[in-house]
């Protein structure tokens, strides 16, 4: 374990290097993008051929911090870029959790929101298939899951591509839930532990606050707790170490990156208006948002296990990750992204 811990640093360092190397080509610019392409917040009933405008998490424009009134309980937000072959095995066990939770309490409502991240696939034809009696050849859908509709599935197909942290921002502007899940589309955490998640907030739900619980594999040490790469393991504690060196609000959060979190609406609003970053590290953005806006946060402990087909690509991405970092902490620092 020592000499893992010795690596971790040394690839903290790397990145460190590396970020200070790319430093001319980190954006200092304060604008905020726009949201939305003209056209692009829409959803489709494949059934009618019909196509219907979102609705808004906050109310009002611009980056408004009040939530408008929610009409779901839970809002399942998947980002999802070349999803094709992954996202239908974490389809068939997202709907049959769903379903059977809402079968026993009829009170359980919820909705699933699949953004498709510009994919060149046919990610949305085969998230689409779930609300078609016959499927799709284009998805591995489970035959014995009820038929969905548009009151509780939903795609969010943007035309161009934005990143995860983009996705997530812009599924998470849609959602009607209550609590708001962001999970990753590869299934690689046990949908059912949006349970222990859930519990941690249920007083933040109760009393209409801002609460983030965060699902964690900090306490997965072994090989038989958690399947993971080697590089991969190596990078993330040398990325939590580069966090914790360069984003104190975040190193006691042990591992900031699991694609598996939990917000109340109130949190969700606070947020997702005000956030920048796009790519891999928006949860760190995200974070360091939550830390001073009063948001209660929870690191809970989930079941993970890697999934072939990650999107990460190692040296690309943590360079990509150690440039919005310095990003994050110096824009804000000089005042030239601002909290709204």
């Amino acid at each position: 374990m020592g000499s893992v811990v010795t690596g971790a640093v040394g690839v903290s360092v790397l990145l460190v290097v590396v970020a200070v190397l790319f430093g001319l080509k980190i954006k200092f610019t304060p604008e905020v993008s726009s949201v939305w392409i003209p056209g692009e917040n829409y959803f489709e009933d494949p059934l009618s051929q019909t196509r219907h405008s979102f609705p808004a998490l906050v109310a009002g424009s611009g980056r408004s911090s009040h939530s408008s009134p929610s009409s779901v309980y839970l809002s399942v937000i998947v980002p999802a870029y070349n999803e094709q072959k992954r996202l239908p095995a974490m389809l068939n066990e997202t709907i049959a959790y769903l379903h059977h939770r809402a079968t026993v309490d009829p009170s359980f409502t919820y909705e699933i929101i699949i953004v498709d991240d510009g994919s060149k696939d046919s990610t949305t034809m085969c998230a689409q298939s779930y609300l078609l009696p016959q499927g799709s050849p284009d998805c591995d859908k489970n035959p014995e899951l009820p038929l969905l509709t548009t009151e509780n599935f939903r795609v969010l197909k943007l035309l161009k591509n934005r990143g995860k942290g983009g996705a997530v921002k812009r599924g998470m502007l849609c959602a009607r839930g209550q609590l708001l899940l962001m999970v990753d589309a590869d299934g690689a955490t046990k949908f059912s532990d949006l349970e222990s998640l859930e519990k941690q907030l249920q007083p933040f739900v109760s009393s209409h606050t801002a609460g983030l619980a965060i699902g964690s594999r900090a306490h997965m040490q072994t090989e038989t707790e958690v399947q993971r790469t080697f590089i991969r393991m190596i990078l993330q504690k040398g990325f939590h170490a580069f966090v914790t060196v360069m984003c104190s609000y975040a190193g006691h959060i042990k591992d900031t990156q699991c694609g598996f979190k939990l917000f109340t609406r109130e949190a969700a609003a606070l947020l997702f208006p005000n956030q920048h970053i796009e790519r891999w590290a928006f949860d760190i953005e995200l974070i360091y948002l939550a830390s001073k806006q009063g948001v209660k946060l929870f690191e809970v402990p989930v079941n993970w296990h890697e999934i072939d087909g990650s999107k990460l690509t190692p040296f690309a991405s943590s360079v990509q990750m150690a440039r919005d970092l310095l990003r994050i902490r110096l824009m804000y620092l000089f005042g030239l992204w601002s909290i709204q």
